[in-house]
């Protein structure tokens, strides 16, 4: 068996696609900004190209960009000329750190976060330790990628596979049901 990891293109919009664990819009346009720009190695990128090419709100692909630069994942250049190109080497920029950063939480139950939690039953739930590991072990596997294994010029790209979900039978009604 190869050890080749997949990397799943996920269509949100896809009639059978349901899931309880997912990464926030605002994190998706995180990460297709910096895929974008990773794309065009030093090229001064305006926020409408990214905009136009996604096809996503111009508006919300601002306060993207402010956060990335605040985090100092991209450099902004203002002006006639201005644009935004990566402020790091692909290389340089973990996958695992990147989520970690953009995402407000990564708490999949309530109880997750002590502050918010009301059920009942956490102190006898077996779930919260189980789901505490699944998630650890999905930021594990983040950690061990960089933006330069999602680009496809990258020579370390060749570990990932690109997977359309629709293309999973268990995520496809047509396969699942007859």
């Amino acid at each position: 068996m190869s050890n080749k990891y997949i990397f799943f293109v996920v269509n949100r919009y896809h009639p059978d696609y349901h899931t309880a664990m997912q990464l926030t819009l605002y994190t998706d346009y995180s990460l297709r900004v910096l895929l974008y720009l990773g794309q065009h190695p030093g090229e001064r990128v305006t926020i409408t190209q990214i905009s136009e090419y996604f096809d996503v709100s111009r508006n919300h692909l601002v306060k993207v960009v402010h956060n990335l630069g605040k985090l100092e994942l991209i450099q902004t250049i203002r002006g006639k000329n201005g644009g935004m190109l990566l402020a790091q080497e692909p290389k340089n920029i973990n996958l695992a750190t990147v989520i970690q950063s953009i995402e407000p939480h990564m708490d999949l139950l309530e109880c997750f976060d002590d502050q918010t939690n009301t059920c009942p039953i956490t102190m006898s739930c077996g779930l919260k330790h189980i789901l505490f590991k699944a998630k650890a072990s999905f930021l594990d596997v983040l950690k061990e990628h960089t933006l330069a294994d999602l680009l496809p010029a990258s020579a370390d790209s060749s570990n990932i596979q690109h997977i359309a979900i629709d293309s999973i039978p268990a995520f496809n009604k047509a396969t699942t049901q007859k």
